[in-house]
C-alpha cells in the first residue's frame, strides 16, 4: 500500500468555519472534522480516526485555545481527541473515551459478532481495510487502535460553548449513539449535528443505537430553525434538505 503525502485535506467554506477530511479512509469512516474560528477560542468539533495527528495537521488555522469536542465517541470520531487540551463530550460517553474499542477497527474482518453485516445492510460499502494508504512507512492497520483519552468536561443538553464572539448550545440527540451531540448556533441557525443527522445512510441499528431515540430527535430536528447543517459525514446542506431526510427517516422507522 502507498504512503500518503498528506493524510488530511481541507477547505474554508465561509463564515470562519474550515471542513478538515481523512480523504485515504473509506468514505464509511470518513468523518467531517470542522474548525470554527472564534475570537477568544477556537471550536473543533470531532476529531477523525487518529491515525494521523490532526493537531499538527491544523497547527496553521489556530492561533489560540482550541475547544475540541467529540459529537459521539465512535472510531471516526473521537480518535484524535487526545491530542487537545480541553476535550468534550457527553457524560454518557465519557467512560467510552476512556475505554475505547480494542479490535483493530481498521480490518473490518476482525471486527466484533455481525457489526460489519449491520452497517453492509444499510446501504454501505464495507472493504476489508479501511485505509487505501499508510500514513507512514511501517505502519500496520492490524496493530492501530483508538486512542484512549480522559474527558476534561462533559457538556450536556442546554449548555453553552462559547467562542467568544460565537456562542453554540449543546443539544442532546441520541439515537445513533446513547451521548450523541449537536452544536447549535441560533443566531446564525447553523448546527453541527454529529451523525444524528446527514445527506446518507443512517446508522440506527449498531448495538448502542436506538431507534425509538433516533425517532424523537428527528422530530425534534424536524422542529429547529435551521438554515445550514454541518454533519458528520457528507455534503453540508440547508433546510429543505433536512426536511426531507427527517421525513424520510420517520416514515421508514415510525
Amino acid at each position: 500500500m502507498k504512503v500518503a503525502d498528506r493524510w488530511f485535506a481541507s477547505e474554508s467554506i465561509g463564515d470562519g468555519i474550515t471542513r478538515i477530511w481523512e480523504p485515504h479512509v473509506a468514505r464509511l469512516f470518513q468523518c467531517n472534522i470542522w474548525h470554527v474560528r472564534g475570537r477568544d477560542s477556537d471550536l473543533l468539533v470531532d476529531a477523525g480516526m487518529g491515525i494521523s495527528s490532526l493537531h499538527e495537521a491544523i497547527a496553521e488555522l489556530v492561533d489560540k485555545p482550541v475547544i475540541a469536542i467529540a459529537t459521539h465517541t465512535h472510531m471516526d470520531h473521537a480518535g484524535s481527541l487526545h491530542e487537545f487540551t480541553q476535550r468534550l463530550v457527553h457524560p454518557i460517553e465519557a467512560s467510552q473515551l476512556q475505554h475505547p474499542d480494542e479490535f483493530p477497527v481498521l480490518c473490518s474482518n476482525h471486527w466484533p459478532g455481525n457489526m460489519r453485516a449491520l452497517i453492509e445492510e444499510q446501504g454501505y460499502d464495507v472493504p476489508d481495510v479501511l485505509i487505501d494508504a499508510y500514513p507512514y512507512e511501517g505502519f500496520d492497520p492490524e496493530a492501530f487502535r483508538t486512542p484512549a483519552c480522559t474527558a476534561t468536561q462533559v457538556v450536556d443538553e442546554g449548555q453553552m460553548i462559547d467562542l467568544g464572539d460565537r456562542v453554540f448550545e449543546v443539544l442532546h440527540l441520541p439515537g445513533h449513539s446513547p451521548g450523541s451531540i449537536g452544536l447549535w448556533e441560533k443566531g446564525s441557525g447553523t448546527l453541527f449535528s454529529g451523525d444524528a443527522v446527514y445527506d446518507g445512510p443512517l446508522l440506527d441499528t449498531l448495538p448502542d443505537a436506538d431507534i425509538t431515540a433516533y425517532v424523537r430527535t428527528m422530530q425534534r430536528l424536524q422542529s429547529l430553525p435551521v438554515n445550514v447543517v454541518h454533519a458528520g459525514h457528507d455534503p453540508s446542506f440547508g433546510r429543505q434538505r433536512l426536511l426531507e431526510l427527517v421525513r424520510a427517516y420517520l416514515a421508514y422507522r415510525s
